[in-house]
């Protein structure tokens, strides 16, 4: 639709905008009823999908249209099948499917947003659920977002890779790791680096499948161990990958203090998060994704790399670099002497 004049060109911007939950939530919900796997199998009529997942026609009509209407599918000849973007990352077949995270923003991330009014009005969390201890009870949804996550961050695992020196090192930990993905990224690439994934215990099992995937051997190890209390394993380097910004500034200070600590003369500290420009001008992305991280935790938000220098400085680190790792990835790397 079309506006034919300014004053209405100006509505439909600010409705287009207010309407974009419509989007996420029809894309929702081809995930969470396999739709677009069921397509990746074969283009299909309305009747078919209807029948093959057991929904109401008249809704399923409108669905399948509106996917249409915004990219997602294309339709020829009545039959649908998935646009190309989709038919990457959505089949659950393959192993670049980012579903296991869209389901986690439907189901934990979604809801929370609701509360941002209030958090507007009063600085504080308004939920009491802790979206990823709760994602974190459950070994099924662990084992999916974990390869969901890790999908979706290939592109920081592979810039990683090459963007640092690693020649000029041996060992390295990766502090909230996870399963493991970049450490066994960066040992695959490298041949001559051993590394540490530290994160909670309740991801060892998950660590310890996913790396009989990658076939590494023992050249990445687990350590299960909450990186909020104690001393940090000691290493040439550290990386602190979407680590500060689920913290409060007294407790990133703290950690980078005692990755000062761990480190070995020489070696370095890699940090990468989803930085705000210095003038806090943007990118628009960075800054609804500090949105999100206020809603989900307290203490919590993305940071400027100017603010970064200001707490590795009082840490002990020199020699700072900062460069944009991905469209919306920082990595800023600091040495200790």
């Amino acid at each position: 639709m079309q506006a034919s004049n300014p004053i209405e060109q100006d509505v439909v911007s600010v409705l287009d905008v207010a309407a974009g939950f419509w989007r996420s939530q029809v894309l929702f919900t081809g995930v969470e009823l396999g739709l677009f796997t069921l397509l990746a199998q074969e283009p299909s009529s309305r009747e078919q999908v209807v029948r093959r997942l057991e929904l109401d026609p008249a809704v399923t009509g409108d669905l399948l249209d509106a996917l249409v209407a915004i990219g997602l599918l294309h339709r020829e000849d009545g039959r649908y099948r998935n646009a190309a973007a989709v038919a990457a990352c959505l089949d659950e077949r393959k192993s670049t499917y980012v579903g296991g995270f869209l389901k986690f923003m439907s189901r934990a991330l979604y809801p929370q947003w609701s509360s941002l009014t209030d958090l507007a009005r009063t600085g504080k969390v308004q939920k009491s659920s802790d979206a990823f201890r709760d994602l974190y009870a459950d070994p099924a949804r662990i084992r999916e977002f974990m390869a969901a996550m890790d999908c979706a961050s290939l592109p920081v695992v592979l810039e990683l890779s090459k963007r640092f020196p690693w020649a000029e090192h041996a060992t390295f930990v990766d502090v909230g790791g996870a399963r493991g993905n970049l450490a066994g990224h960066l040992v695959k690439a490298h041949d001559h680096l051993t590394g540490v994934c530290l994160d909670l215990p309740v991801l060892e099992p998950a660590f310890r499948a996913h790396m009989r995937t990658l076939s590494i051997g023992d050249r990445v190890t687990f350590r299960g161990a909450d990186f909020l209390t104690g001393p940090l394993p000691e290493a040439d380097v550290l990386i602190f990958g979407h680590v500060l910004h689920d913290w409060d500034e007294e407790t990133r200070v703290s950690l980078l203090h005692r990755a000062f600590d761990a480190i070995k003369s020489g070696g370095a500290l890699v940090i990468y998060d989803e930085m705000i420009d210095d003038d806090r001008g943007g990118p628009a992305h960075n800054l609804l994704m500090s949105l999100n991280m206020r809603i989900v935790r307290a203490g919590a938000a993305e940071y400027t790399a100017a603010e970064c220098r200001s707490w590795l400085s009082e840490a002990g680190f020199t020699d700072f670099s900062i460069e944009d790792l991905t469209a919306t990835e920082r990595l800023v790397v600091a040495r200790k002497r």
